[in-house]
């Protein structure tokens, strides 16, 4: 179970002429960093993941410091599957508040997609450093731990989870069970 904090890619409802508008206000302030992003969030919004990167990209071009256009850039890239791009979007956006438990906890989950663990066990339990009851990043580290052959710890986590979060126990004690029967 991945959870992310990228709200910009979540589903709302929205008009049918809302990317025509931002692209109107892109074309009359060709500028505006917002309208960029505006129109990014929308192509997003709309799984037009292409068009999205073209928008984050002309926001960064016009301010190359802009740190949301970085993650948007990430999550996008996440969304595409583009694991590595996404892991090189929130390493860099990571830059700018590094220890940050959402930046942490987005860079694990990339790691997790390219099956690098360790790296992912790293990101989360930093994350977790700086939030001792994100119980999404605690279960995460423990699937990393089960795949790194740290099961006494992956077990910890559970037990842990058994009081926090029941589904995510579930979940987990599910993980560990097929890893018992290998």
């Amino acid at each position: 179970m991945l959870l992310t904090g990228l709200s910009l890619l979540s589903s709302c409802s929205r008009t049918p002429d809302e990317i025509n508008n931002l692209q109107q206000e892109v074309w009359k302030n060709p500028k505006s960093v917002e309208a960029y992003m505006h129109l990014g969030n929308a192509y997003a919004r709309a799984q037009r993941y292409k068009e999205a990167t073209e928008a984050y990209k002309s926001a960064l071009a016009i301010n190359p410091d802009l740190d949301e256009a970085v993650h948007a850039l990430g999550a996008v890239s996440f969304h595409e599957k583009n694991y590595a791009g996404a892991v090189t979007y929130f390493q860099k956006h990571l830059e700018h508040a590094p220890k940050d438990s959402l930046r942490l906890y987005d860079l694990g989950n990339a790691y997790m997609q390219l099956q690098q663990y360790t790296k992912a066990a790293e990101a989360y339990n930093g994350a977790i450093e700086n939030s001792e009851l994100f119980v999404e990043a605690h279960y995460n580290l423990a699937i990393c731990y089960i795949h790194t052959g740290r099961k006494a710890e992956a077990e910890a986590i559970y037990k842990w989870l058994l009081v926090k979060n029941n589904y995510l126990a579930v979940s987990l004690q599910n993980h560990l069970k097929k890893e018992n029967s290998r």
